[in-house]
Parts: C-alpha cells; structure tokens; sequence
C-alpha cells in the first residue's frame, strides 16, 4: 500500500504565513479527495503555542476554512524524516531549514525542501511576502499565492500517487 504523502509548511513565526498554507493544502486535498498530513511550524520560537494571528484566521474563515483551533510550533529536526516535503514560504526561512537539517543532506533524511512558490510556474524562487506588518490585503494577496501554490501542490503529489 503506497504510503500517505506528507508536507510541512514553515514561515518564521507559523501565526500568518504557514498557517494559511496548511489550510489551502488541506482544503484543496480534500476537494481532489487526496489522503495528505499537512502541518505547519516556524523556524522561530516566540509563536509556540500560540493560535494563528486573527488576520489569517478572518482570511481563511472568508473561504469557509476554521483554523482557529492550529498551534504555532517550532520546526525539529525530526521534522526532516516526520515529512516527505517541507516547503519554505521564503528564501530565509529555506536557508534556515538548510541549516538545521540533520547532516548528510540530502541523504541524511527523508524530506525534500523546496520553496511554496517554485510550485507555481512563473513564479519560481520568489518569497510569499510576509503580511504581519501590513493590513488585511497582505492576507488576501498571501491567501491567492498559497491556494494557487496548493492546487499545484496536490496535482504534482496526484501524479505520484498512480
């Protein structure tokens, strides 16, 4: 039996960015009826436990999605062998998990890194901007990249799967 693909979504802090990339990807898994463990962490700590910035719960809760009930967590490195992806929202944050990994990369575990946006062509090597500083348009603009990201995501774990 073919096993069930998993992707972590890490952003700095996982309160906006990370967040509303789990939820795309599980929304949009669900509606393509594709089994998938999503999570999300960040690469910094001072979120840990905390709920995701009410921004990005009004901007998910605008397409029906509650993640209310998502904890901010600090990404591990058992993360790197817990997942068969894990895609950074930005370039730093991709450096960061370059660092962490553990040694032997990429032999050294089971996770294949990647950016979110170079899942969307034309866009290739490009950050999610980070809408925590900004008002509510930042969450709209960063809710598109990430649901466009997702929709190609799970095209691209579809084909793996036949």
């Amino acid at each position: 039996m073919p096993q069930t693909p998993s992707v972590l979504f890490v952003c700095l802090g996982n309160i906006c960015r990370s967040p509303l990339a789990e939820a795309a990807l599980r929304h949009e898994a669900e509606k393509a009826g594709l089994n998938i463990a999503v999570d999300s962490a960040g690469t910094g700590s001072w979120h840990i436990g905390k709920a995701p910035d009410p921004r990005s719960c009004t901007e998910a809760q605008r397409h029906g999605i509650d993640i209310s009930a998502y904890r901010a967590r600090q990404v591990t490195a058992k993360d790197f062998d817990r997942f068969d992806r894990i895609v950074a929202l930005d370039a730093s944050n991709l450096a960061n998990l370059r660092r962490i990994a553990p040694a032997g990369h990429p032999a050294g575990h089971r996770a294949r890194l990647s950016l979110l946006l170079d899942h969307v062509p034309g866009l290739e090597g490009q950050d999610v901007d980070d809408p925590y500083f900004g008002g509510p348009e930042g969450f709209e603009t960063t809710w598109r990249q990430v649901s466009e990201a997702a929709r190609n995501l799970v095209s691209e774990l579809s084909k793996t799967r036949d």
